[in-house]
């Protein structure tokens, strides 16, 4: 999910070069989302996983 939240950042840099805004408001408002969904899935993952069974 990082992975896919850099690419629509490099989509939104190259969008800004050429001069695109729509383009650039989507494709940073999607690398956004996916950002913090992958924060979220992630703390998630530490609490979950680290958990030892006695």
């Amino acid at each position: 999910m990082l992975r896919w939240a850099a690419i629509f950042f490099v989509i939104a840099i190259i969008a800004a070069v050429f001069g695109f805004g729509n383009i650039v408001e989507s494709a940073a408002t999607i690398a956004k989302i996916l950002f913090f969904v992958f924060l979220i899935l992630f703390v998630i993952s530490l609490i979950t996983g680290r958990r030892n069974s006695l």
